[in-house]
Formats: structure tokens, C-alpha cells, sequence
């Protein structure tokens, strides 16, 4: 049987090429801080400038679907200009190409409304348009306010009492009562910045006549000689009822806008708060959980009323004393150095400072008083440490076998009210290593990040520096 001759092959003709199938890559999106830039304006000449004030803000992933990111978009890159004299916004998108890459493509219009809601500006040209309809916006929005406080400044506010010279402006804080249309319709405007630079905090109720809105205002005169209101800061408080006649003041939201952040606003503003709650006789005034940043601030104006306070001053005079004393570093148990409960009472009668606070402050109070001198130190730093070992490993701090609990809060826990979530290193809960050597460290830390903390106070509110 024959068979049928194959045909010998070309050697000079090419190998067949095998067809490739080819799978485009899984869209891994985009995390909106690394194509977002925000910017703060206060002129239309800004607009477009990228020198302008860029802000930081704290986390753009919940306001964008599912696992925060953005999908479907080659080289996005979105700028928005957020106008800090009517607080409107105009976000500027560009992107190469869009394409679904598995993830769909995000609705970005839609996303930045859950920020900007009804202020963010369609058209370009109506954003700008803004800055001259609206320039008056915050004078119309507080003219129906009460000002509580009036002070010059040259563009900064002084810690001390001393008398602010060549002042080429005038701040003001105003009280609204936030169920009126005015104090709404203004909150609304200030309601991203709150989602953006106050971490964990949520839009407070403006039909709930118990909130305050505290707003800082700077009056200044134009080039063309006309008075411009701008908002430096604002603050939200809720007043609500304490047995059997009084009230309570708790602070929930604070911020000063970033390009004015570092000038002293931020301490004028609880210094506005407490005197209205000392000349209103609430009951206390209130923080709940606030970034270290806050209650360094806060700190630093109760202690400069604690120094003026006579009736505290034979108490902290005594605890200085004993620690001049004595050895105590030496000693197994050195004493907490606990204020007596009638210091404690009196501060909050008259300086409305809540007993947890003023503990905090009465450390201070008692480095005041030694002057910083060195050989008083030793025996300071050992009354901290067995305070901080005492909070955190309870009272027989010095037993085998220690237990992890909650630290406690530097406030009242009955007054719990949600200011700002809580971030690594601030009080809540604290974990501490089984191993000896490792809980040893870490307590020595805790103690350290006290002690600097009180140095820090200590050097700003020092008579000497006055």
C-alpha cells in the first residue's frame, strides 16, 4: 500500500505564530487622597493658582463607595476650589480615558456630593461669580448673633494681657442659636470642613434648639476702605439640662480654618467659652476625648485661671512643699499628690472645670511651683509615675501577675459625647505587654509622653513668660 508523500517543508518560509488571547489587567483603582487636592480661596485671582492654601484633609475613603477607592479612570487628577467667603465649592476634573476594568466607573459627581452636598458649583463661572454676589455672606449670616467678646488684633492673639498694638483688624465672636434659618443655613455651608478636617465627627442637628454655634469673625477694612467679615473659626456646643435648675455646656466641635490655625484663635475661642460658662453659672464645661492638640489648648487656659484662683492656693502651696521635703523617690510608695476635695469642688463652682481636668491640671500646678529645679525633679517624676502606673495597672501597682484595664478617661464618663474618633496614642484603652520587661517600657513611655506634656504647658503659661 502506498502513502500519500508529505511535502517537505520551506526552511526559509516562517513557523506558524500561535493566536495569544490577551486578559486586561483587574482595575485595582485609586485611593481619592492620591488624585484629590483641595484648596482654600479667598479671591477669583486664587482660583487656579496650586500655590494657593492646599489643605490636608483627614480621610477622603468614606465618602466614596465600597472599599473607598475610585475605579474606571486613566490619569484622574480632580482639584476643588472651596471658597472661605461663601464656603461654595467647583471641583476640576481631568482624566485621560475611562475604561471598567471589572470595578465599574465610579459616579465622581455623586461622590463629591456627599462632601460638598448643595454647595458644590457646577459651572466655573457661577464659582466665581461668588466671591462678589456673596462677599457679605457672613456678615448677613451673624448679624442676628449676640457678640459675646470684641477684641483688636494685628492678625494674631496674644497669650498674655498685654495691650496689642498698631491692630489693623477687630475679632468678634458672635452666639447663634442654631434652630433659627440664619445658623442653620451657615452651618450648612461649614458642614464639609467639618468632614474633612475633624476626624470622626458628624453633622450636628440644626433643628435641635440645645446647640450653639460660637463663630470667630475678623472685621476688616478693603482697599476700598469697605468692612469685610471673614470667618476665622467656629465652635459647637450643646447645652443641656443638670438637676435640679442648672445647665451643662459640652464642647463637640471645634475648628479654626487652616490658613488661620497657629495664631492664638483656637486658644481665644475656649477662652470666649469658658467665661461664658463661669458668667452663665452652668453647672461645668465639658470635652469630650479631643485630640492631643486640643487639650493642650485647653489645658493651657483653665491653668492660667487656676494660677489666678485664690482659693486653690494654699492647697497647691502645701502639696509643693511636702515634695520639697523629702526623699519621696526613695521611698517604696511615693504619695499621688491627690488635691484635697474641697480644691477640687471649688474649681468647679467658680472656674467650671470638671474634677478629671483639674487633676490633670493640678500636676502642672505643682511643677509651677517647684520652679524647675533640679533637685525637686527626681522626686516630681516619681509621683507622676506612680500616678500613671496606678491608673493603668490599678492601685497595688507593684504585685506579679498585673492586669490589663481600661485607662481612664481624662472626662467625665457620664458626660460622654462624640467629639473626635480617638487615635493611637490617646486615652481609651491601653495594652500592656505581659512580659515584665516590655510593660516596664512601655509604662516608662507613658510617664515620658507625661512629662513632656506638662513641660510644654508649663513653658507657655509660666508667670516668667508673661
Amino acid at each position: 500500500m502506498g502513502r500519500k508523500q508529505q511535502p517537505s517543508p520551506d526552511p526559509t518560509s516562517e513557523p506558524k505564530k500561535r493566536r495569544r488571547v490577551g486578559f486586561s489587567d483587574i482595575d485595582a483603582g485609586v485611593e481619592p487622597n492620591e488624585c484629590i487636592k483641595i484648596y482654600l480661596v479667598s479671591s477669583k485671582e486664587e482660583v487656579g493658582v496650586l500655590d494657593s492654601f492646599c489643605i490636608d484633609p483627614v480621610d477622603l475613603n468614606s465618602f466614596f463607595e465600597d472599599d473607598g477607592k475610585i475605579y474606571g479612570y486613566q490619569g484622574l487628577k480632580i482639584t476643588i476650589w472651596l471658597s472661605i467667603v461663601s464656603f461654595h465649592a467647583y471641583a476640576d476634573i481631568t482624566f485621560q480615558s475611562t475604561s471598567d476594568g471589572g470595578k465599574g466607573i465610579t459616579d465622581l459627581t455623586s461622590s463629591l456630593q456627599n462632601i460638598f452636598a448643595e454647595t458644590l458649583v457646577k459651572n466655573k463661572d457661577d464659582f466665581l461669580e461668588t466671591f462678589s454676589t456673596e462677599n457679605d455672606n457672613i456678615r448677613f449670616a451673624v448679624s442676628s448673633g449676640e457678640v459675646l467678646q470684641h477684641k483688636a488684633s494685628n492678625g494674631y492673639v496674644s497669650h498674655c494681657n498685654s495691650h496689642l498694638d498698631e491692630a489693623d483688624s477687630d475679632l468678634e465672636v458672635v452666639r447663634m442659636v442654631v434652630d433659627n434659618i440664619a445658623t442653620g443655613h451657615l452651618y450648612s455651608r461649614l458642614v464639609p470642613l467639618v468632614l474633612l478636617l475633624i476626624d470622626g465627627s458628624n453633622p450636628i442637628d440644626v433643628t435641635d434648639p440645645g446647640w450653639e454655634l460660637y463663630v470667630l469673625i475678623q472685621k476688616k477694612k478693603d482697599q476700598q476702605g469697605d468692612i469685610q467679615h471673614r470667618l476665622l473659626g467656629f465652635t459647637a456646643v450643646y447645652r443641656f439640662f443638670h438637676y435640679p435648675d442648672g445647665a451643662r455646656m459640652r464642647l463637640s466641635q471645634i475648628l479654626v480654618l487652616p490658613p488661620y490655625q497657629r495664631k492664638g484663635y483656637g486658644s481665644y475661642l475656649v477662652e470666649v467659652l469658658s467665661n461664658v460658662a463661669i458668667a452663665e453659672n452652668v453647672h461645668d464645661f465639658t470635652v469630650e476625648e479631643p485630640l492631643d492638640s486640643f487639650q493642650h489648648v485647653r489645658t493651657c487656659v483653665d491653668i492660667q485661671h487656676l494660677l489666678a484662683f485664690e482659693p486653690i492656693q494654699d492647697a497647691v502651696k502645701s502639696a509643693v512643699l511636702q515634695l520639697k521635703q523629702g526623699k519621696l523617690s526613695k521611698k517604696i510608695h511615693a504619695p499621688r499628690f491627690v488635691p484635697p476635695a474641697s480644691a477640687v469642688e471649688d474649681a468647679r463652682k467658680s472656674l467650671k472645670i470638671n474634677k478629671k481636668q483639674f487633676f490633670q491640671c493640678w500636676e502642672i500646678l505643682i511643677y509651677l511651683g517647684l520652679d524647675t529645679v533640679d533637685k525637686y525633679m527626681e522626686d516630681y517624676m516619681a509621683i507622676i509615675s506612680n500616678r500613671v502606673r496606678a491608673d493603668i495597672l490599678g492601685k497595688d501597682s507593684g504585685t506579679e501577675g498585673k492586669r490589663v484595664i481600661d485607662v481612664p478617661s481624662t472626662y467625665d464618663s457620664e458626660t460622654s459625647f462624640v467629639m473626635f474618633r480617638s487615635h493611637d496614642g490617646e486615652p481609651s484603652s491601653v495594652q500592656i505587654d505581659g512580659t515584665q520587661t516590655n510593660q516596664e517600657e512601655q509604662l516608662q513611655q507613658l510617664v515620658d509622653e507625661r512629662i513632656k506634656q506638662i513641660k510644654l504647658i508649663a513653658q507657655k503659661v509660666s508667670p516668667h513668660n508673661v
